[in-house]
C-alpha cells in the first residue's frame, strides 16, 4: 500500500472497527499530545491501553498505564505509536509476538518507516502511518459521534 495517502473509506472503517486501542508512549502529562489523544479517543468510545513503562500502575483520567502491550489484559485491535520511527522495527516486533496480534498497526504524525509498513502488512495487519486518530476521527466519523 502507498503511504503517502489513505482513501478516507480505509480510515473511517478502521476507526469504526476497532474498540481497544493501546497508546504507545502514552504520556501522563495533559500537556502532551499522546495525552489529548488517549483523552480523545477514551471520550469517543474507545477502550483505551495507554503504555509507557515509566508511569506502569499508574492511573491517570481513569486510565491504568501498562508496561508494555504484553501487559495488557484483553485483546488489543490498534496500537497508536508515539515514539519516533527508528522503534518502528522493534515496536513491530512486540506486536508480533503478542499472543492475539492488534488488526492495525497506527503510527503517529511524523511517524513512518515504509519498511516496517511492509512487513506489517505482510504479516496481516492494516497500516495507517504519519496521520492521528484524534484528527481522522472527527474528520470522518465526527457527523456519526
Amino acid at each position: 500500500m502507498n503511504h503517502d495517502s489513505y482513501d478516507d473509506a480505509y480510515l473511517r472503517a478502521i476507526l469504526k472497527d476497532v474498540r481497544n486501542i493501546a497508546v504507545l508512549g502514552a504520556s501522563a502529562n495533559s500537556a502532551r499530545p499522546s495525552y489529548e489523544v488517549m483523552h480523545y479517543l477514551a471520550e469517543h468510545g474507545y477502550k483505551v491501553f495507554p503504555i509507557n513503562p515509566g508511569q506502569a500502575g499508574k492511573q491517570v483520567a481513569g486510565l491504568t498505564f501498562y508496561a508494555r502491550l504484553a501487559d495488557v489484559p484483553e485483546p488489543i485491535d490498534m496500537v497508536d505509536i508515539f515514539r519516533a520511527p527508528e522503534n518502528l522495527p522493534d515496536i513491530l516486533q512486540e506486536v508480533l509476538n503478542l499472543k492475539v496480534r492488534p488488526k492495525v498497526f497506527w503510527a503517529q504524525l511524523e511517524v513512518r518507516d515504509d519498511a516496517v509498513a511492509a512487513e506489517a502488512e505482510a504479516a496481516g495487519l492494516k497500516v495507517v502511518m504519519d496521520r492521528c486518530p484524534k484528527i481522522e476521527y472527527p474528520r470522518l466519523l465526527g457527523a456519526e459521534s
